[in-house]
């Protein structure tokens, strides 16, 4: 890295952001299996809070694999940075008082670590939120079909069949998409972010 960096301050304080947009800047960060409702979930939450006029926007793991992190692959060093990467592009919109979604698997416990200790040291909320789905379940919906090609041995390195997905030990909110239908995610996402006075 270089040395000859000196950081530009901007001239618009964060209290003052947050002043003016009538909301604070936050990470929401989705982890869970492939299929577990992530994406489904990110997607009517981002919906939801524009709906409420808060400024919210969404990173996806797939969408981001087209530009961003294109260059990355699957292998545990790849994961890790493609986790390092959005935890940085992440504390940035919530740095800008957005409601920051992120939809990742992002299956090792250290890079969502990582993730969390990057927004700490700035002074950014992070918010992990489990998504969690027995293995039998997401691979009854497969709805890309991953599952299918990873038990054949098409698909190597997949999570959940040849490589582990670590479940967060704290996250702030655990949701069981199993038992919890769509609307009622929202709601408890929404829930929380109301009491931590979020939005």
């Amino acid at each position: 890295m270089a040395t000859n960096l000196t950081f530009h301050k901007g001239s618009v304080e964060s209290a003052e952001r947050v002043e003016l947009l009538k909301q604070k800047g936050v990470t929401i960060w989705l982890t869970g299996l492939s299929a577990s409702g992530k994406s489904t979930i990110a997607c009517a939450l981002e919906q939801h809070l524009l709906h409420l006029k808060k400024f919210a926007y969404r990173l996806d793991g797939d969408n981001v694999r087209f530009g961003l992190n294109k260059d990355l692959g699957f292998d545990e060093k790849s994961r890790n940075e493609n986790i390092r990467r959005i935890g940085e592009v992440a504390k940035l919109f919530a740095d800008a008082a957005c409601v920051c979604i992120t939809a990742f698997i992002s299956p090792y416990r250290a890079d969502r670590a990582v993730a969390r200790e990057l927004h700490a040291k700035s002074g950014i909320d992070f918010v992990e939120v489990f998504v969690d789905a027995p293995l039998s379940v997401v691979e009854a919906r497969d709805p890309k079909g991953l599952y299918k090609k990873a038990r054949a041995g098409e698909i190597k390195d997949f999570t959940g069949i040849s490589a582990p997905y670590e479940d967060p030990e704290s996250p702030e909110i655990h949701i069981k998409t199993d038992k919890a239908n769509l609307d009622e995610s929202i709601r408890i996402i929404v829930q929380y972010l109301n009491s931590k006075g979020y939005i």
